[in-house]
Order: C-alpha cells, then sequence, then structure tokens
C-alpha cells in the first residue's frame, strides 16, 4: 500500500494567504492548506466534486449562493459544476479532496513511500 509524507511535498501560495501542498493519487487530488486570516478564494466552478474538511479555524463558504460559517471538525461538499467561494475568518488548515483528479491544479506526482 502506498504511503505519502505531505510534509515533503513542494509547497506553492497560489493565492495570497493559501499555502499549500498537493498530490495525487490515480483517481483523485488532494491539497493541505494554512490558511490566513482574511484570505479568500473567488467564486468559481470546475468539473470536478470537491470536498472540504476543516481541521483548525473558520472558514466562510459559500455554494451555489448558500453560506455557511464551518469551524474545524465540519465537512463541505461541493458538486460538481457548482459555484463555490471561501473566505478565511481566522487562521485555518483544511484538507480539499477532489474526484476525479484536478490535473490543472495538481503540480506534481507522488511517488510512494514504503
Amino acid at each position: 500500500m502506498p504511503f505519502i509524507d505531505v510534509h515533503s511535498q513542494a509547497t506553492g501560495e497560489p493565492l495570497p494567504g493559501w499555502h499549500d501542498r498537493y498530490f495525487a493519487s490515480q483517481f483523485m487530488s488532494f491539497a493541505y492548506y494554512d490558511v490566513d486570516a482574511g484570505a479568500s478564494i473567488h467564486a468559481h466552478s470546475h468539473d470536478e466534486e470537491e470536498v472540504w474538511h476543516i481541521v483548525e479555524g473558520t472558514l466562510e463558504i459559500t455554494i451555489d449562493g448558500e453560506t455557511r460559517v464551518a469551524a474545524a471538525g465540519t465537512a463541505a461538499v461541493v458538486p460538481p459544476n457548482s459555484v463555490h467561494s471561501v473566505q478565511a475568518r481566522t487562521n485555518a488548515r483544511v484538507i480539499i479532496a477532489n474526484h476525479p483528479t484536478r490535473e490543472r491544479i495538481v503540480r506534481h506526482r507522488s511517488q510512494a513511500k514504503a
């Protein structure tokens, strides 16, 4: 079974305040974010389903016009082609899973570690 050391992945900042690590499996892509309070992601949509798991902090997430405040322990499911946006109310840590793989956001594919 493959194992991935997320902390060994290259980091980036695709948008101001969104510090990321990406990797992909055969059918899914994953983003681990450390988010600065006040950072935001503009309204957008994409073909893939996206699931946000808030690990720490609080985010305001809007999905197809419905806005909720999501705190640690919350998961938000963004259906394919749904317009969504995010505003960080506090510093936060989130894990985002996409199915199928969002090839255009994965900077590299991880090698399995034993």
